[in-house]
């Protein structure tokens, strides 16, 4: 058999499935060549697929042999600094962060051929798969034609970066895309692309088998670690490094084991449990861990059960949140449609390997172990504005109160003059007289790929809706409701149940497979509505079965949103207001004026289970997965060039060729050091992604508008700034212009501006960075704790560097953003343990050089001198964080992609590259 390169052949073996004969790489014979290093089966199970990902990809020698050894320096410790290369199978993408990838690696087509090269070179060596799930948006709802009025809506909108994808995958090898209307990335991926175990042929006709492994362009790729897959979120930037060939740059992570006890009492969900699962490791520190879910506990998870846990890894800060692969792994694999052969593969080759759990598997060892009883998770919503902030339903009133408080204080407005909850407003709308009120809840949204693939919670949202409608209960009419499934598996059971008959009753129509109100395209409120929210500056909210509720998320004029599971959702809606207590307050009237509880229309525990088990079937999964990448008609009638290189149309408002590449040199230049900076923004704790970068509604007073209209493009026809991240014009612009921003140095002011220095002047971000972009002042950003955190979106690091920030200073940052800065050539330094950016006192005022960027080496010390306004300066330490020699590489290219073109480039055309 061909051996990757390298590698041991000792650690080979063959394995007989049926008929088949499968060649792969030992863990076992690993264990006893590194017996000295320790009880390597004692590993994690996602170290476990580390190590073989190291004997399978190892360059031999020397080199692998310290990687492997220092698995068993993390078996004593717990954690190490050494620094490995992972190379998934394959890469997930979804259309956002998909279209921007593709043009990255057509512009770099364009640079490999101005430079003399080949540029085929510059495809995907590893198969990926691009699902466009981020794009429909619901401007229909609440009746039966709003699904295809929204997908004619999402084809008229984004015809033009639909054609290119199709260009992509025509141009590009190893490029599957799914088509639009189909589902989530994430839940066809858990229902369809997963394997559990990848094959592949070799030149000589074996077959190898190994971990099916992966990484996606977002964050929630982390689902997956649910069916036993070991995956995660990675920006952009990364991901197409990973498609050229070049591994992912990892040290060895600290493993935290949660250990699962119990089950889940009647009336809990696997939306109350992963909001707690959130909670506890927000409290525990668990970025840039792996976290491993094990325990007697484990058995009573359902696979989608687990999926939802593994699926919000981002939000409780981890790289992933894995399940071992056992005999649940193997049902659900057969349910959804596996091939049988696939099926006794997986179960053969993990018990081979050691990869299998069961009540007999060794105690793996863990960095830290949590214990976690199931028993104990109650009813809860998480918000208003974060995932961890969890609050039990008795809860949620008062959590709303302080809130709307808070946001009047930080606005500047008395105390006492702050509505509260409850406070009405009467006016006639829509038809029908009503009041809306402080807490109104005016976004009720079952959506995303973390709960809409479980069908428990489906079922329960269905049951409960149709034992609401028994009762002659009808939802709040200020609500916007919609149903977004992750795949149309979940319309199949919905519809064989009876269930979605009392939905659409309830307006909880089908508006769309895929993200919608949870990436943000929640589409437009009644202009009622939207217009008594504005002249009366109302604290409304969102409820959503959705994994984030970040600040200016879910719609712009919603102040809160709540997370919860889709019964919930339903409950909500029918009461049509947050500021009460579910749990004892009733959700409204029945025709007799009796009050009707929640209690009394939750289903029971049996009631789901059967109507389940009736009504989901393996034959649903085939047949709609039989056509997966087919599309419909308006698809496949795009008209796309064959043509090698994109034809670039110097018109388009949605794809232009970047920036990034011009002028590449073959030798990059030594990094200089940054003299006399300007602070760009001065900012808080948890800054997310969608603050630096928002998805969502393009404001009609932003420079994006000021952009779009002087193209000629009407303000009906902005769409989102995700559906604009193929034109860096716009996305440029776009940067920090989240409504919600606070930037310290404007503190009377929220959105995306900031005061010019030394004039004082308060502007856009984007026209500060011009004016300082024109005399040649480089920028940087401050922030507290926990910035990037959310979407794993790249534009959250192309922007700023478009803008020309040379570094960000941070109390910490989320391991993805982390990873997007410096892969766009960006400086992430990190306060020192014991400095909070408060006791600072920076104004905004001060000029900030950073010397000795040369030198810079992982994890270093580095000197951040600060000139104060009236010239005096002192020096704050900062620790670099750049943690690996592969990271370090990578800055002083100016970035990864510009690293590995300089690479393809020099191997095409022959040439050595000299390296800095």
């Amino acid at each position: 058999m061909t051996e990757a390169a390298g590698s041991p052949s000792q650690f080979q073996r063959s394995l007989q499935v049926g008929s088949e004969t499968y060649h792969y790489y030992a863990l076992p014979a690993a264990y006893a060549a590194y017996a000295a290093c320790g009880d390597l089966a004692r590993l994690p199970f996602a170290l476990k697929i580390v190590l073989e990902n190291l004997l399978r990809h190892g360059q031999g020698g020397q080199a692998t042999r310290v990687q492997i050894e220092a698995l068993g320096g993390w078996l004593r410790q717990g954690e190490s600094a050494e620094e490995i290369g992972f190379m998934p199978a394959r890469i997930l993408m979804q259309d956002f962060t998909g279209v921007p990838a593709l043009v990255d690696l057509a512009a770099m087509r364009d640079a490999m051929a101005e430079a003399g090269g080949d540029p085929g070179l510059i495809s995907p060596q590893i198969p990926v798969d691009l699902v466009i799930d981020h794009s429909v948006s619901v401007d229909r709802a609440g009746n039966e034609d709003a699904f295809e009025a929204n997908v004619s809506q999402e084809m008229q909108r984004n015809r033009e970066r639909y054609t290119f994808l199709r260009w992509g995958q025509a141009a590009f090898d190893n490029v599957r895309v799914v088509p639009p209307g189909t589902g989530i990335c994430h839940q066809v991926n858990l229902e369809y692309l997963g394997r559990v175990v990848w094959t592949r042929v070799l030149e000589n006709g074996e077959q190898l088998a190994y971990p099916d492994t992966l990484v996606g362009m977002d964050s929630h790729t982390t689902m997956i670690n649910g069916l036993g897959i070991l995956g995660w979120g990675v920006g952009g930037i990364e991901a197409e490094a990973a498609m050229l060939g070049q591994p992912i740059s990892l040290q060895l992570p600290r493993v935290v084991g949660v250990e699962l006890s119990g089950r889940l009492p009647p009336g809990s969900t696997a939306t109350d449990l992963v909001l707690r699962v959130t909670e506890l490791l927000r409290q525990q520190g668990v970025v840039g861990c792996f976290v491993e879910f094990f325990g007697r506990g484990l058995a009573s998870l359902s696979l989608p059960d687990r999926a939802t846990i593994a699926n919000m890894a981002p939000e409780y800060g981890a790289t992933c949140g894995l399940f071992p692969i056992d005999a649940e792994t193997l049902r659900y694999l057969t349910l959804t449609g596996r091939d049988s052969q696939q099926v006794a593969l997986v179960e053969a080759y993990a018990r081979a390997q050691g990869l299998w759990h069961d009540e007999m598997s060794p105690r793996a060892t863990y960095s830290v172990t949590l214990p976690l009883d199931l028993a104990a998770i109650t009813p809860c919503v998480a918000g208003p504005r974060r995932p961890q902030d969890r609050v039990a339903l008795p809860d949620v009133a008062e959590a709303f109160r302080q809130f709307v408080l808070a946001q009047g204080k930080a606005q500047g407005r008395p105390a006492d003059d702050s509505p509260g909850p409850g406070s009405p407003r009467s006016y006639p709308m829509l038809g029908k007289p009503f009041r809306l009120q402080e807490g109104a809840v005016v976004i009720a949204a079952i959506t995303s790929c973390t709960n809409t693939s479980n069908p428990s919670v489906m079922v329960a949202a269905g049951l409960l809706a149709r034992n609401a409608r028994r009762r002659g209960l009808q939802v709040a009419p200020w609500v916007k409701t919609s149903l977004a499934p992750g795949s149309k598996v979940v319309t199949d059971y919905l519809q064989a149940a009876g269930l979605q008959v009392a939905l659409d009753q309830l307006g909880f129509n089908l508006v769309g497979y895929g993200c919608t109100t949870c990436i943000g395209n929640s589409g437009p409120l009644d202009p009622a509505i939207a217009g008594t929210i504005a002249q009366q500056q109302l604290s409304v909210c969102a409820v959503l079965s959705g994994n984030r509720n970040f600040e200016g998320r879910i719609h712009p004029q919603v102040t809160g949103s709540f997370l919860c599971s889709p019964p919930l959702v339903v409950a909500y809606a029918l009461a049509g207001r947050v500021d009460l207590d579910l749990s004892s307050d009733a959700l409204g009237h029945d025709p007799s004026g009796q009050p009707v509880y929640l209690r009394e229309l939750w289903p029971d525990a049996e009631e789901i289970t059967a109507t389940v088990d009736a009504h989901v079937h393996q034959a649903q999964f085939q047949q709609r997965y039989a056509d997966v990448f087919t599309g419909t008609r308006h698809w496949q009638q795009l008209a796309v060039s064959d043509s090698q290189r994109y034809p670039w149309d110097s018109t388009s408002t949605y794809v232009r060729h970047p920036s990034y590449f011009d002028g590449l040199q073959l030798t990059p230049s030594a990094v200089e050091d940054i003299v006399e900076a300007r602070i760009l923004a001065l900012l808080g704790d948890s800054v997310t992604t969608d603050h630096i970068s928002p998805a969502g509604a393009i404001a009609e007073d932003s420079p994006a508008s000021a952009y779009l209209q002087s193209r000629g493009v009407e303000p009906a026809g902005f769409n989102s700034y995700g559906s604009r991240r193929g034109n860096h014009e716009v996305m440029m612009r776009g940067t920090f212009a989240n409504p919600r921003l606070q930037n310290r140095m404007t503190p009377q002011q929220r959105g995306g501006v900031t005061r010019l220095v030394p004039s004082q002047e308060v502007v856009s971000i984007f026209a500060a960075a011009q004016h300082f972009h024109q005399q040649s002042i480089p920028l940087v950003v401050f922030a507290g704790a926990e910035y990037g955190t959310g979407s794993s979106r790249d534009w959250a690091a192309k922007g700023p560097h478009l803008l020309g920030v040379r570094a960000v200073i941070a109390e910490s940052f989320e391991r993805i953003h982390r990873s997007n800065l410096i892969g766009m050539g960006i400086l992430p330094l990190q306060l020192e343990a014991a400095i909070r950016l408060s006791t600072l006192k920076l104004t905004g005022d001060e000029c900030i050089s950073i010397a000795g960027l040369a030198a810079l080496t992982p994890g270093s010390g580095v000197a951040v001198q600060i000139q104060l306004e009236k010239g005096d300066s002192w020096v704050l330490k900062t620790r670099c964080r750049i943690d690996t020699q592969d990271e370090l590489r990578f800055y002083r290219h100016g970035g990864i992609l510009q690293c590995r073109l300089r690479e393809l480039i020099a191997a095409s055309i022959a040439k050595p590259m000299i390296d800095i």
